[in-house]
């Protein structure tokens, strides 16, 4: 029987990071979703990908916390025996506000979750890529990363944040046959953008097709670069052509 592969999926348990751990749920892996927040939905995520028939687990973890997500990957290695190979670092937070009058808090702990989380859990998962020589590592970015945002420079800093460390996380560790990209999503609904409608025209008139996107649109992306062995250091904008 083929040893059987492991994926880890931040914030995994709605939206995009679910929408993922579905799909490669589908292509055979077994997930670990990393989450905060709701119980009830980190459940329902991991019984919809135990029903595609792999083993699942949800551990709860602040990933801005060094130590947190050092102790959630020994536990993600010892329940799936040391196995994994795919990490999609998709934990993500937003608290916008104009610079001008923004709070050190709230750009500290976007940077701190968006940014952080996603350096600590290259960090912790690294040695075992590199041990193994194979690995895939792919972060979420934003649009707002590339082309700046109003009221968002915490957002769009750890988002431009996630490109630099792609990267540079591609280029030190391309030459033990892991790859690392980034996808760079536009409008998509999910709870983040909940307050944000298609009616709204001057939303509409900003995106050249015309629509916001769906998690469908965004997971097709990460797996196509799970599935690249030759595509490392890429970032891939998923936006409906905002950022063209």
């Amino acid at each position: 029987m083929a040893e059987a592969k492991t994926a880890i999926v931040t914030g995994g348990s709605r939206g995009i990071g679910r929408e993922v751990a579905l799909r490669l749920a589908a292509l055979g892996y077994d997930i670990a979703i990393v989450y905060v927040g709701d119980e009830n939905e980190a459940a329902d995520t991991i019984r919809a990908c135990e029903e595609k028939g792999v083993k699942a687990r949800a551990y709860v973890c602040d990933v801005s916390s060094f130590e947190e997500t050092k102790d959630a990957v020994a536990r993600i290695r010892k329940d799936f025996e040391g196995n994994i190979e795919v990490l999609v670092n998709n934990a993500g937070i937003t608290r916008d506000g104009l610079i001008a009058f923004m709070k050190e808090q709230d750009w500290d702990s976007v940077l701190g979750v968006n940014l952080k989380g996603a350096f600590n859990m290259i960090r912790h998962t690294a040695a075992l890529f590199i041990r193994n020589k194979c690995g895939r590592i792919v972060n979420i970015s934003s649009v707002s990363g590339l082309m700046g945002n109003a009221g968002q420079a915490n957002y769009s800093a750890s988002k431009a944040g996630i490109v630099g460390l792609t990267k540079s996380t591609a280029r030190e560790l391309a030459p033990k046959g892991i790859t690392c990209n980034a996808v760079a999503p536009g409008f998509i609904r999910t709870d983040m953008t909940k307050n944000i409608t298609e009616d709204n025209s001057e939303l509409l008139r900003t995106i050249p097709l015309g629509r916001m996107g769906d998690v469908s649109d965004v997971a097709a992306a990460v797996i196509f670069l799970i599935t690249s062995p030759y595509i490392t250091g890429e970032v891939i904008r998923v936006d409906g052509g905002i950022a063209m």
